[in-house]
């Protein structure tokens, strides 16, 4: 008994160790990673004419934080057109420090839709509306390794929001859009489909449920025209609805997680296992799926479907309707933590308290 009772006790000990040997090896990673994102912006920055830099970097507690959009427009913070090309290569360095290669070639290959689109729709060579020039990098306060600050790129069909504060990283909200979905035969680009994983995963994952688990996810026969929170500052969606990853096989919750990867290895793999860990700590099994709309990945004329996995603390959002169900809006949101506010609420508690 003795003996059991001693090594129990090692047991839990080698458990604690291990689990606080990677909370430590995580927090250094993290650390790292935003040492080295600091430094790409501070390069950015230095590397920009007064005039450059004033619209370029505005104050951390600026609202214009909290102002994305997905939609063509013309946007706060310095666009790609504005820039030499020794400018654009610092900007696109920050991108490439903070994602991962997947990542980064999704935001270049929707940028490059918009040449696409500027055919489709007939459009001239130097039409301003479809625009792969109009992608607009901006910085919120002074690059610091204590102090909070962030970046954020924005354009059609792309939002990226980055919170900084000693040390610490926050990545959302984050907007991944594709129009067209598959670009269509006679095209530039003909084939190209961007958010491909995201689409096919999700199908893989609804074609493995019985007719009981289907009766539970699907909430609705019509899809909706657009992502439910839309670019609301904050998430007000409080009901889960589907089912939970607790009801799911095993086969199931392994495609599942398959889904989830997909949207968070985008990021760096740090920031992704960073995410993934906060999931599981929450309870993963209350996490739920659900589905609107088509059943199978069709275009045309009242096509469309949508789905959505909303846990306790993230929200993912799919929807592919618009453009004859090829036009794919997706969105990942925090639904505590966008744009950092709980990071910055412990950083000011903790100032607060010396």
């Amino acid at each position: 008994m003795k003996i059991y009772s001693a090594y129990r006790f090692v047991s839990l000990w080698s458990l604690f160790f291990a689990i606080s040997s990677l909370s430590i090896s995580n927090a250094l990673a993290q650390k790292n990673i935003s040492t080295d994102i600091q430094k790409a912006t501070e390069v950015f920055l230095q590397g920009l004419s007064v005039e450059q830099r004033n619209v370029a970097n505005l104050p951390f507690d600026s609202e214009w934080r909290f102002d994305w959009h997905f939609t063509p427009r013309q946007r706060k913070g310095l666009p790609l057109k504005q820039m030499d090309a020794s400018q654009r290569q610092a900007a696109m360095q920050i991108l490439k420090t903070t994602l991962s290669d997947k990542g980064l070639a999704k935001v270049e290959a929707i940028i490059g839709l918009e040449q696409v689109l500027r055919q489709v729709e007939k459009r001239p060579e130097n039409d301003t509306y479809r625009d792969p020039e109009n992608y607009a990098f901006l910085v919120f306060g002074t690059p610091d390794s204590k102090l909070p600050w962030g970046w954020r790129v924005e354009g059609h069909h792309l939002s990226l929001h980055f919170t900084i504060i000693n040390g610490k990283i926050q990545f959302l909200p984050s907007f991944f859009g594709s129009n067209p979905a598959v670009v269509l035969p006679g095209y530039v680009q003909e084939g190209k489909q961007i958010l491909k994983e995201e689409t096919e995963s999700a199908f893989r994952l609804l074609a493995s449920f019985d007719e009981q688990q289907l009766a539970q996810v699907i909430i609705s026969d019509k899809a909706p025209y657009e992502i439910i929170t839309s670019n609301s500052r904050k998430v007000n969606l409080q009901t889960r609805e589907g089912l939970s990853f607790e009801k799911m096989t095993s086969s199931q919750q392994a495609i599942f997680k398959e889904l989830l990867n997909v949207y968070f290895s985008r990021f760096h793999v740090t920031l992704k296992n960073q995410a993934l860990h906060r999931i599981s700590q929450a309870n993963l099994n209350e996490v739920y799926f659900a589905w609107m709309g088509d059943q199978r990945p069709e275009r045309g004329q009242g096509k469309g479907y949508y789905y959505r996995i909303h846990g306790p603390t993230f929200l993912i959002e799919y929807d592919n309707t618009q453009n004859n169900a090829n036009h794919v809006h997706s969105v990942i949101r925090d639904l505590t933590d966008d744009w950092g506010e709980d990071l910055l609420k412990a950083h000011y508690e903790a100032a607060h308290k010396k």
